[in-house]
């Protein structure tokens, strides 16, 4: 693999490591992304104790880097922590406080939250941690305000996520802050997870996922992706899928979660969402390119879905593309100045509201 020269990323290893936590931190920034350029990041891993460490799932890990690595970092993960009760050793903490110091950035996946915690840079600001955990943290801390609710949050540098999966929605949204929206997307293709999810976004669902127990309508689920600018009634939707009305909301309900109407909004609005961040069109153009007609129609539904407007949500997420040799992506920000050549090679080790042409027969 060709080495990089980005921003360093190093991930903590503990014993009783939270493999989950770990492996999305090294998919996310460890895995080879030629088409990203040399300037994508580096990564590593350290032990912040010796070894052999024992990891969830019942094997054990032999690092071959130790805590000092995160004196050169440019961002260090905490992936989990051995628990709520556990204790943060102070060398960790202090090395911690030195790095955020020096301009590096602090993320935590999960119980990580505590070890950020414990170096005392959260106090004043909010945090957040899976919501199993939020009680003992808002205890442990009082300075710190704990949202029990958010994905994530940031606190200036100092980044927390809640629990597992939305430790992937933070790792997208620094991708996105450092190398743009196309960047994030093609990451987030990658996983098969939506590109962007806000902080502010509910940590659980209200109604469980439903179990698919057909596949009929998947075919149109992709026809309509490819074509969100056409009008698409319950009627049109149901003879494509060869169903009567009710057969064919029902199913659908079934298959996706959502009424047609519902999952038809919120494709609309992730579309809108992607083009706004990309930057190239007006609202008026976005409205009528994902189906919604007029600028109008599409504040309405971005304000109900989203909370904010089309032109805030551009102006908080829409960040310039800029590229290396080749057209490929490098970080909008500066880039820190390559570590040692030995840690330059470290990359080698590694919805829902109708849209109004669509009801429900049975509501």
């Amino acid at each position: 693999m060709p080495n990089t020269t980005g921003p360093l990323v190093v991930a903590l290893l503990y014993d009783g490591l939270c493999t989950f936590e770990f492996g999305i931190v090294a998919e996310v920034f460890g895995l080879p992304r030629p088409e990203m350029g040399e300037a994508w990041y580096r990564f590593a891993s350290c032990a912040i104790e010796g070894g052999p460490l024992r990891a969830h799932g019942g094997f054990t890990l032999t690092p071959d880097k130790g805590i000092e690595w995160i004196d050169h970092a440019d961002i260090v993960v905490v992936p989990g922590w051995k628990g709520s009760e556990e204790p943060v050793p102070e060398d960790l903490c202090r090395r911690l406080r030195a790095a955020h110091e020096r301009g590096s950035r602090l993320v935590s996946i999960c119980s990580g939250a505590f070890v950020l915690a414990a170096t005392g840079l959260l106090d004043g600001g909010t945090a957040t941690t899976h919501w199993r955990y939020a009680a003992a943290l808002r205890e442990r801390h009082p300075d710190i305000a704990v949202d029990h609710a958010s994905l994530y949050q940031s606190h200036g540098r100092v980044f927390t996520s809640a629990g597992s999966a939305a430790g992937l929605d933070l790792l997208i949204e620094i991708v996105r802050q450092d190398f743009g929206p196309e960047a994030a997307n093609s990451v987030a293709r990658r996983l098969v997870m939506p590109a962007h999810r806000t902080g502010g976004q509910a940590q659980f669902l209200e109604r469980p996922v439903p179990v698919r127990r057909t596949t009929d309508v998947a075919p149109l689920l992709d026809r309509i992706r490819a074509d969100l600018r056409a009008p698409w009634p319950l009627k049109r939707m149901a003879g494509e899928c060869r169903m009567s009305l009710r057969t064919f909301v029902r199913r659908f309900t079934e298959a996706t979660g959502s009424p047609p109407g519902d999952w038809l909004a919120a494709e609309r609005i992730e579309e809108a969402k992607r083009l706004l961040a990309a930057g190239h069109l007006g609202v008026d153009e976005i409205a009528v390119a994902v189906g919604l007609g007029g600028a109008d129609t599409l504040r309405h539904h971005f304000r109900k879905r989203i909370g904010i407007s089309p032109g805030e949500f551009r102006a908080r997420f829409a960040v310039p593309k800029r590229h290396g040799p080749g057209g490929r992506f490098r970080p909008v920000a500066s880039i820190p100045p390559p570590c040692p050549a030995d840690l330059i090679g470290s990359s080698a080790e590694r919805r829902r509201e109708s849209d109004g042409s669509v009801r429900d027969p049975e509501a």
